[in-house]
């Protein structure tokens, strides 16, 4: 349910791939993406992306109410994003929820397409937030628009997501991965150590 295709280039595409349960995380699938993102120090730039119109509804929730909500392997995940050498790069085909959003707020850029709807409905359900998490969202939007969505229970359409800087550019669904593509292009062309130590400068 994680598919990973690795480009000539350096570019990896790892595509979040259960469409039929909305993109829900299993224990096992987050497992799965975390052994790829540890593995990926030798990608030169990676996109994240998933099947079908939503990107990812969060935790599975038979396996959230078995503890799966709580898990550090939310954290290790975004935790290995924020880690890589290369760019990477969120193109999100559709609405985010929930601890799906720690994984893409790790990434250097975050595309949507329009339409999209990201929430963190993480009070409402019990339980806080991963650690990495709100720190994130709030260097993108600031403290109180963070609080707005984790206290307030507030959802962003994709247009004022862009306006407050969750996501940094829009794309239609057909578009979505060449507008990725295009912006990894100068990266994967790049000599890796100037595109890394660019990337660290950045932060």
């Amino acid at each position: 349910m994680i598919d990973l295709k690795k480009e000539a280039s350096g570019l990896w595409i790892v595509t979040i791939n259960r469409p039929e349960k909305a993109n829900s995380l299993t224990l096992d699938m987050l497992k799965d993406l975390v052994t790829i993102a540890n593995s990926a120090q030798d990608a030169r730039a990676l996109i994240l992306t998933g099947t079908g119109q939503v990107f990812s509804a969060g935790a599975d929730l038979d396996e959230a109410r078995a503890g799966l909500a709580t898990n550090t392997v939310w954290e290790r995940l975004s935790g290995a994003i924020a880690a890589l050498p290369g760019l990477s790069i969120a193109a999100l085909n559709g609405t985010m929820a929930g601890g799906a959003m720690g994984m893409a707020l790790a990434c250097d850029i975050r595309l949507a397409v329009p339409g999209a709807k990201f929430f963190y409905p993480v009070m409402k359900l019990g339980f806080l937030p991963q650690p990495s998490d709100p720190g994130r969202m709030a260097s993108l939007i600031g403290p109180a628009r963070t609080k707005m969505i984790m206290m307030g229970g507030q959802k962003l359409l994709s247009d004022e997501a862009l306006a407050t800087g969750l996501v940094d550019r829009l794309a239609e669904p057909k578009k979505l991965i060449d507008v990725a593509r295009d912006l990894a292009a100068d990266t994967l062309a790049a000599d890796p150590v100037i595109a890394l130590g660019i990337k660290r400068i950045c932060e």
